[in-house]
């Protein structure tokens, strides 16, 4: 009897079919309309495209690369190129040219599939200076391009025969992808993922996640990042409906029309949706203002483990119904679970999210580990608040000597590509891998992520602090949008900040109106020893070496597109300690005593 899941990630479609066949497999929004792929479709698509592949004289074996936002036709085309064999390379759409003609001349791709005219100019203009590359394809039709159905239209029947050894020739470890990372620093590196490495996180994840074919899925994190890569492939494996958002200014318009029941997420977007909802509690008047700020108070008393007498329950249950209602109603009125990573994610957000009947679990892994390590679980006595949960099945942790988090399993990467010496250090003798994350057990059982190895420093004392709780801690300040701690070789801590703006222009009309623009609200001295205050109350949460001593206020956003931000939004420290040099240094000359 033929075995209907194999060890290769294109096998998903047809467990899918033999299982869950469904109308709404795949779908996505183009021009306002709403287009569902079914099981047999994307099955279909998926095979025209390796035929049309081969036909086209495309070999196992060879690189090809994707360059899109999410929608149908990157995973189709993702699953068209590993059942001929190929290796695909996806990558971010807001990487630059220089990033791409690294990556393609390193991975030495072979094609490229492109989405729209923006991205194919960029890569038309790297052309000369990457020889590999035979041809573009978009997947928008564009003028003077080849469109991805011409792949497609190229498929040659007569192939089938071939096709099909090919694919049958595919094995479990075989290379499936190489995804380049350079995270907060470095050069791009090309992590090896098998078709192993990620099934078998698919098939970890589902031994603990309860979605199931009955449910729809919603998908805005890039497709082309490994976290939500593998939730795709996971809801293709349990067999529910997969809804790609528009974009991420669409996200709130989709959601409500999708109504899903889960989806993933970064917290930087948890913490947007925070505090567009607490910008509307605020413009809210009398009872209603008076209601709504109960509620959230009481979200903030919320024991995770339901561990609440009758009276908090009480008083809950008319909270929900009066105000957080509306929050579940925002996204959509369906949402059973929310699936946190990339990133730590505030214990006070979990924590009213919760509260507000919308379950907000946090994970954690990495590219290298295909991604998930551990994940707190949906039900009672498996999560815990400020942690990461609980590692998967067959996925080993311990802690070493420097708090460093090491991890084994299947879903472990074999290297990095071309990069034997960046291999070597990642992955010890003993097989272990280096996250190069700090942590700790709470419990025993629940692994807390406590720094990045590489972001803890040093100060001229001899003090290590670790900045990421400290950040965590101090955006819970309504009067602060993005902070970064620094302070390395220095003799105190100190803080570059950028304020939540939408709050405090509605603050400044109340307690200085004569401050008309950003550039007088940064220099105000009412406006900083407000912020000043919050700082000082969080400061009594941590040592005296970790307290925040000056700080330093900046008028530019950080985000992905001015560099400031990874592609999952993490801060890239390197680079905004560049940007603000000067007025760093500023906060540490002597004659300046004052905390800003």
């Amino acid at each position: 009897m033929k075995k209907v899941l194999k060890n290769r990630l294109f096998d998903i479609l047809e467990y899918q079919k033999t299982h869950y066949p469904r109308e709404d497999a795949l779908c996505d929004k183009k021009y306002g309309v709403w287009r569902k792929f079914s099981t047999d479709q994307i099955i279909e698509n998926a095979d025209k495209v390796s035929l049309g592949l081969m036909k086209l004289g495309y070999k196992k074996g060879e690189r090809i690369a994707i360059i899109s936002y999410n929608r149908t036709e990157w995973t189709m085309t993702d699953l068209g190129i590993l059942q001929m064999g190929g290796i695909d390379v996806p990558m971010y759409p807001n990487m630059s040219e220089d990033d791409y003609e690294y990556i393609f001349n390193d991975a030495e791709v072979r094609a490229v599939f492109v989405e729209n005219q923006e991205l194919l100019d960029k890569v038309q203009r790297i052309l000369p200076k990457t020889p590999s590359v035979r041809e573009i394809f978009s997947f928008e039709k564009l003028p003077n391009s080849k469109h991805w159905t011409d792949v497609q239209n190229n498929a040659d029947e007569s192939l089938r025969d071939e096709f099909n050894e090919v694919k049958n020739s595919i094995d479990e470890f075989d290379l499936a992808t190489i995804i380049y990372t350079s995270g907060t620093t470095g050069v791009p590196k090309g992590v090896l993922l098998s078709h192993s490495n990620i099934l078998s996180n698919v098939l970890q994840v589902q031994q603990v996640e309860p979605h199931n074919n009955t449910h729809t899925m919603f998908s805005f994190l890039p497709i082309c990042h490994i976290f939500e890569r593998t939730a795709v492939y996971f809801y293709l494996f349990v067999g529910g409906a997969i809804y790609f958002a528009e974009s991420i200014d669409m996200l709130g318009e989709n959601i409500k029309e999708v109504k899903p029941h889960f989806f993933t997420t970064v917290p930087r977007v948890l913490e947007k949706i925070y505090d567009k909802i607490m910008q509307k509690g605020r413009e809210l008047t009398g009872a209603k203002k008076a209601i709504f700020g109960w509620s959230v108070n009481l979200g903030d008393k919320y024991h995770p483990q339901g561990k609440n007498n009758f009276l908090y329950n009480f008083q809950l249950a008319i909270a929900r119904k009066l105000v957080f209602s509306k929050w579940q109603e925002a996204l959509g009125g369906n949402v059973q679970g929310v699936i946190s990573g990339a990133a730590a994610l505030q214990p006070r957000l979990g924590r009213i999210f919760c509260a507000a009947g919308i379950p907000v679990r946090s994970g954690y892994g990495l590219t290298e580990t295909s991604p998930v390590l551990a994940c707190n679980r949906f039900n009672k006595d498996d999560w815990y608040i400020g942690t990461v949960g609980i590692p998967l099945p067959e996925v080993e942790i311990k802690i070493d000597e420097n708090g460093e988090i090491l991890a084994k399993g299947p879903n472990v990467t074999k290297g990095y590509y071309n990069k034997p010496e960046d291999t070597a250090s990642a992955i010890d003798e003993e097989g272990w891998f280096h996250t190069g994350d700090i942590g700790e057990w709470v419990d025993g059982k629940f692994l807390k992520i406590t720094d990045r190895l590489k972001e803890v420093f040093k100060t001229s004392g001899g003090k290590f602090v670790a900045p990421l709780p400290i950040e965590n801690k101090m955006k819970e300040s309504l009067f602060i949008e993005q902070i970064m701690i620094v302070g390395e070789n220095k003799n105190f801590v100190s803080a570059v900040i950028y304020p939540d703006f939408n709050f405090i222009e509605k603050w400044c009309k109340k307690k200085c109106a004569n401050l008309g623009n950003r550039t007088q609200m940064l220099d105000s001295p009412i406006l900083k020893d407000r912020i000043w205050e919050d700082i000082n109350a969080f400061n009594q949460k941590f040592g005296k070496v970790r307290q925040v001593k000056k700080f330093v206020l900046v008028g530019d956003e950080w985000t992905v597109e001015s560099g400031e931000l990874t592609p999952t939004l993490k801060l890239k420290r390197r680079v905004i300690l560049k940007k603000y040099a000067h007025l760093i240094e500023k906060m540490y000359q002597e004659e300046n005593k004052s905390h800003y």
